[in-house]
């Protein structure tokens, strides 16, 4: 994340319930990658694990960076 957004989601978060939680949840799976990802090696089905919380971290943040965009236009 950039750091105009991390700015954003600082101000705004408070306020806005669903930035919060996406973020919250960003931070969650980025904790969740980081310890499966330290491992030398990875099982097949956390294999699958690690692609599929890729897979909704990206989602997630896909869906903030547009809820930020709203707040961006109003700034």
């Amino acid at each position: 994340m950039e750091a105009n957004d991390l700015e954003l989601i600082e101000k705004y978060g408070a306020e806005d319930t669903q930035i919060k939680a996406l973020w919250d949840q960003h931070i969650t799976y980025e904790k969740m990658l980081d310890k499966l990802e330290s491992k030398s090696y990875l099982s097949p089905t956390e294999t699958q694990e690690v692609k599929e919380l890729k897979k909704k971290k990206l989602a997630g943040k896909t869906t903030l960076l547009g809820l930020l965009d709203k707040y961006r236009q109003e700034a």
